[in-house]
């Protein structure tokens, strides 16, 4: 199904056709040009009385021209294909249909039932579904659909569209070690996060959110920090309301 295109059963958020022409088009010709470049610029540097590569680059010097510049087009072309297929692969895809929503990236498939769905969000450049106990679901940064996009598809398939963004975002605290209100297993996950975190091991830290999740606890990341709340049980609180 085309990007963005909706039927009676999903609407299917991926790149735009704006965004795949700069993949698929932009990115080869802007390689091209770096490696037209990167000719002249290895011409030049072999004509300097001393630099580094001498070798290396005094055999590339030794390159017919015409050869030359086809070979090193060539490279930057290639480069630009591989960066277009790396775009496509980090974009996070959103399909929303009638039953559920369902979030790609990468390896990574969430798949949500509509039922759990208490609401949906654009919380600081990260796209967010609540469950009714004011869990998270879903927490997703990245190479996302734009807010007006997910907004428009959610409210089309009669989903809460949270406009003001993450209801919740006042009660999130920062991690620190050992605070009484945290179990030790909840602490335990958060050290090893705080290491996925640091290293940014997106997948190790997906995983360790899930498990937090599971205690009830709610993470966000925000420069490398760590945020958490409490997941509160439905009757603790209202469920969030669209805006």
């Amino acid at each position: 199904m085309p990007s963005g295109a909706s039927s009676r059963r999903a609407t299917v958020l991926g790149p735009t056709a704006g965004q795949r022409t700069l993949f698929w088009i932009g990115f080869p010709l802007l390689g091209a040009g770096a490696g037209w470049l990167l000719k002249l610029l290895v011409g030049w540097v072999s004509s300097l009385p001393w630099t580094p590569f001498e070798g290396p680059l005094r055999l590339i010097g030794s390159i017919p021209p015409t050869p030359l510049t086809i070979g090193a087009v060539a490279v930057g072309v290639v480069a630009g294909l591989v960066l277009a297929v790396l775009a496509e692969h980090y974009y996070v895809t959103v399909t929303v249909d009638d039953d559920g929503v369902t979030v790609v990236c990468r390896e990574s498939r969430q798949e949500v039932s509509r039922e759990a769905v208490a609401g949906a969000c654009y919380d600081a450049k990260q796209f967010v579904l609540l469950g009714h106990d004011t869990g998270e679901l879903v927490r997703r940064g990245g190479d996302l659909p734009s807010e007006e996009r997910l907004a428009a598809a959610f409210r089309a398939h009669g989903y809460p569209w949270l406009a003001g963004g993450d209801p919740y975002r006042a009660d999130f605290r920062r991690w620190v070690e050992g605070h009484p209100d945290l179990s030790a297993a909840a602490h335990a996950l958060f050290k090893a996060r705080a290491r996925a975190v640091e290293k940014s091991d997106a997948d190790d830290a997906e995983e360790l959110r899930l498990e937090l999740a599971k205690l009830g606890v709610v993470v966000r990341d925000e420069k490398k920090r760590q945020y958490w709340r409490s997941a509160a049980r439905p009757d603790e609180r209202d469920s969030p309301g669209p805006a």
